[in-house]
């Protein structure tokens, strides 16, 4: 390979923790409440669902840490599993996160942006409700409208340079951290909040309370909104190239940021719970376009509050944005340089030095995704997808340290065999129970992986 053709690492352990802990904090954290609460109608099992998904969460970055250690490349999965599957199961990952998993998180996080832009500036309404095969491209257009022209800028200035886009994420980090401190700590002393809603449970959609299977299965489902909050904690590794001393930064960096977003989530659904009745949410999800946090915010503080989180959202989303576009391009990059991917997306632009066509491919389609669905059709699907492969990375740890435990680990995974295990475990009941419970989303997100098979064979013969 050329040595023009190569990423250079120009980032710190201080940024790479900041990224981790940016490209998770995005919009899900504000809005994911109000589903969560009609399907559990309890506010202690909203809470224990984040905690319970933050641990996960956390097993699965450790796992993917100690791999991480081992191969610190552009690429993450895509790059790990040629080591472990070989080159066709590697291909499916990386052309998932293109359809669906990275490309429809960048373009949810937009849509978000977009809301709450609507919900400080007014925007015109636009558009219709016409569906076809439930895909409405044109429902809330403008708002469409909005999240695409932000994907496009953001591709820009990504375009221009790593080190930028570093900077900007940075920047948004220390000012998202400082408002969700602030919105804690005033939610927490607040007059306003009840410790009586912290324990009532819902009087109105769950007039018992949930036991046994249903408990479980309603855990599971409220757990893909948890999930979609805790979404990117991997994303560090696709730039593995790019990171200085990465067999040691990359580990601290993905187990340090994943600590500071379950805390900052925690204490936010309970400010949540504390400050308003779990009914007050659960009736709140009959209106998709209200964001949670936006709503408390305006109990809290009327409309002054409702202005200030809708800037806070503004900042996570815009910040959680622009880092999975950042980190997310660099997959497109990897598989082009070994040939699976459109030979154009491997260029490395010779001034910025930065995966140029593979950032603007990966927009293209997010933009595509932007209208093919709503914000929740769009988590629910990449999060299925997604953890099929998350499953498989904490399999790999086990498969590594049975057939190669010669091989030097910088970083080697707490609590082995048990986290990967678990986490593995747990991946495998996520998808069955959402195959089971919300086909729909699952057939697409099975559909759009599956479209990489002829893309394979196609590579292949060429």
């Amino acid at each position: 390979m050329n040595v023009q053709d190569q990423l250079k690492p120009k980032i710190a352990l201080r940024s790479a923790t900041f990224l981790v802990v940016s490209v998770i904090i995005g919009s899900g954290v504000f809005k994911k409440i109000a589903p969560m609460a009609q399907e559990l109608g309890a506010p202690w099992l909203v809470i224990l669902c984040w905690v319970i998904a933050g641990l996960i969460s956390l097993a699965g970055a450790l796992s993917t840490a100690e791999l991480v250690s081992m191969f610190p490349n552009s690429g993450g999965e895509y790059y790990y599993f040629q080591k472990l599957y070989g080159r066709f199961f590697s291909f499916l990952y990386g052309w998932s996160s293109f359809t669906i998993i990275k490309t429809a998180a960048i373009a949810a996080l937009a849509y978000i942006f977009a809301q709450s832009f609507n919900s400080l500036v007014p925007l015109p309404v636009m558009g219709t409700d016409a569906s076809f095969m439930g895909i409405a491209p044109f429902q809330n257009l403008s708002v469409k409208l909005l999240a695409s022209g932000l994907i496009i800028l953001l591709t820009l200035l990504n375009y221009r340079g790593v080190q930028f886009a570093e900077t900007l994420s940075n920047v948004l980090t220390y000012i998202m951290l400082t408002g969700i401190v602030i919105f804690i700590l005033i939610g927490l002393i607040s007059e306003k909040g009840s410790i009586q809603n912290l324990t009532q449970h819902s009087q109105v959609m769950h007039p018992h309370v949930l036991n046994g299977w249903a408990l479980i299965k309603a855990m599971f489902i409220a757990s893909l909104g948890a999930f979609w909050g805790y979404e990117g904690w991997n994303n560090i590794a696709y730039i593995g190239e790019e990171v200085k001393n990465p067999k040691r930064n990359l580990p601290i960096a993905l187990g340090v940021g994943t600590i500071i977003v379950i805390v900052a989530y925690v204490l936010l659904n309970v400010v949540f719970v504390y400050l308003l009745p779990i009914d007050y949410f659960i009736q709140l999800n009959s209106t998709p376009n209200k964001i949670a946090a936006i709503e408390v915010a305006g109990q809290l503080s009327g409309t002054f509050g409702m202005t200030l989180v809708a800037c806070l959202i503004l900042v996570t989303t815009l910040n959680a944005t622009n880092s999975s576009i950042l980190m997310s391009a660099r997959i497109m990059y990897a598989m082009a340089r070994d040939k699976l991917f459109f030979k154009e997306a491997a260029t490395v632009h010779a001034k910025y030095n930065t995966p140029s066509i593979a950032l603007f491919i990966q927009g293209i389609w997010a933009i595509v995704l932007v209208f093919s669905g709503t914000f929740d059709q769009l988590t629910d699907m990449l999060i299925f997808a997604a953890f099929i492969f998350y499953g498989s990375t904490a399999l790999g740890v086990i498969i590594l340290r049975i057939k190669h435990p010669e091989l030097e680990r910088k970083y080697k995974v707490i609590g082995y065999p048990f986290v990967p295990a678990i986490f593995c475990l747990f991946c495998i009941a996520l998808v069955v129970i959402t195959i089971i419970n919300q086909p729909y989303e699952a057939a697409w997100g099975l559909s759009l992986i599956a479209t990489g098979i002829p893309v394979y064979w196609i590579l292949n013969r060429n």
